[in-house]
This record gives C-alpha cells, sequence and structure tokens, in this order.
C-alpha cells in the first residue's frame, strides 16, 4: 500500500432506475472527471443505486400485512405495511421499542427495520415506495467487477456500501454489505508489531474501512453522489491479503456478545 489514499466521488450521476447499466454510469462518470481506472483501484458503490439498478423497490400500496405485522405494528408504532417486508426480509427480531425493530436480515446482517428505507426514493401518481437490500450484494459487486474489468482492461475492486447504526455509539457510519476484489476482512494474526510481539487477535475490516472512508463524499441525504473512487489502497504485494466477501465480516452467533 502507498502512503497516501486519494478518493473522489462521481458527479452529476443520473438517477438510477430498474435495469440500468451501473458500469456503463460509472464509466460516463469516471469520464466526467477525467479520471482512468488503473490496477488496485476501488470502487465503492452506494448500496441504494444496487438495489434501484436490481428492481429492488416495493410500493407499500401492494403489500398486504400479516397478522403478526399488525401486531408489531401496534408494539412498535410503525406501518404494518413496513413491518410485514421487515418480517419477510428478516430471519429473527433482535430486539424492538417505538419506531424501530433491530433484526437479523436473511443475509445475516444485524440492523435496523431490515435496511428498509424510503429516503431518496421516487415516488409518483400516488405510490408509496421503499427501498429493499439487494438480494445477493456479494454477487452484485462480483458481478459489477467483472463488468468494470472487462471495460476497462485492469483489475479492480468494488464493495457495495450502506450506513449501519452500532451498538454503544449514536450516528451511523458506513459498512460493506458486498464486496468482490479485496480482503474485506485481513488476518493479521502472526505478524509482528514494532517491537516484535505476535498479533495474537488482529484482524482489519478493510472493507468496512472503505467504505466508511467513501460515506464522507457519499453523504446521508441529498448529495447525490453514490459512486466514490479510491486510490492507493492497493493489497496485491501482500501475500497474506487474501481475497475475501464481506459475508466474511459477520461475527458467528457463537461469538456475540450482545444478543
Amino acid at each position: 500500500m502507498s502512503n497516501q489514499i486519494t478518493l473522489t466521488a462521481l458527479q452529476d450521476l443520473p438517477l438510477v432506475k430498474s435495469g440500468d447499466d451501473l458500469c456503463s454510469l460509472i464509466t460516463d462518470g469516471l469520464t466526467r472527471l477525467p479520471l482512468v481506472l488503473c490496477d488496485g483501484d476501488i470502487i465503492v458503490v452506494a448500496q441504494k443505486i444496487i438495489s434501484k439498478a436490481e428492481g429492488r423497490t416495493v410500493n407499500l400500496n401492494t403489500v398486504s400485512p400479516s397478522a403478526r405485522a399488525m401486531e408489531l405494528a401496534g408494539e412498535t408504532q410503525k406501518d404494518a405495511r413496513v413491518v410485514e417486508l421487515i418480517l419477510s426480509e428478516s430471519k429473527s427480531i433482535v430486539r424492538k421499542k417505538t419506531g424501530v425493530m433491530i433484526v437479523e436480515h436473511n443475509r445475516g446482517w444485524i440492523m435496523a427495520n431490515a435496511g428498509i428505507d424510503a429516503s431518496n426514493v421516487q415516488s409518483d401518481g400516488g405510490e408509496e415506495n421503499v427501498l429493499l437490500l439487494p438480494l445477493d450484494p456479494e454477487q452484485s459487486a462480483t458481478n459489477l467487477r467483472d463488468a468494470l474489468m472487462q471495460r476497462h482492461g485492469c483489475d479492480v475492486a468494488v464493495v457495495i456500501s450502506d450506513s449501519f447504526g452500532r451498538p454503544w455509539r449514536l450516528g451511523t457510519t458506513g459498512v460493506a454489505i458486498g464486496a468482490s476484489g479485496l480482503p474485506s476482512l485481513w488476518d493479521r494474526r502472526g505478524e509482528v508489531d514494532l517491537f516484535g510481539r505476535e498479533l495474537i487477535v488482529t484482524q482489519q475490516a478493510i472493507a468496512d474501512e472503505v467504505a466508511t472512508a467513501a460515506s464522507l463524499l457519499q453523504g446521508q441525504t441529498a448529495e447525490g453522489r453514490p459512486v466514490v473512487h479510491m486510490r492507493g489502497l492497493d493489497f496485491r504485494g501482500h501475500a497474506s491479503a487474501h481475497h475475501r466477501p464481506a459475508s466474511d465480516l459477520i461475527r458467528d452467533i457463537a461469538e456475540d456478545m450482545f444478543r
């Protein structure tokens, strides 16, 4: 890795619709900068444009709440239709209170409301649209990486980012829900520190750190910068930095001290 990392947000990307070619949209954004992709570059893409392109928008007017959803809606004061979607996207409910349900998502993440969100989701003609997370963000990252490498002829990585809250700390921060082409979890156990002491527990959440850095440019409201280019974080010279998916970051329930 170099001693400098550069992050650049792509500007003036159009609003993404179902079926859009994200590789082409990103390529056009790089051209406008102008910026040429190189080996080792990382493209960080906000989950919302992945979900929009993959048709994960749901009109709440089409959702019929179950009895269980109606019961939970009464307990949490949430829209029963949203609760029904949360249940369909989740394995279990971890905690609940007025306004929020903390669940184990079908993909294994512990998160609020199964990641279902209406912010920056367009609704027309009486629609009440919300957005679900991608069905398989790891595959989405791999597909986009493959397309970018074929188009640009270089070895790049892709991280799909989302905003999560954290136990014991306020505020949201960027995390990786999908990744391809980099060590999402870099196991550094067995290496030594500055004084020769062997590292016993150190595993670095690379993909989450990449997502967090990019989120400073992507923003959380109306910034309209869902794609960030990163240069300088190149792992190809590190034998221990094997490519690993973002799913490797999920702590096994046997090691989970918070549930």
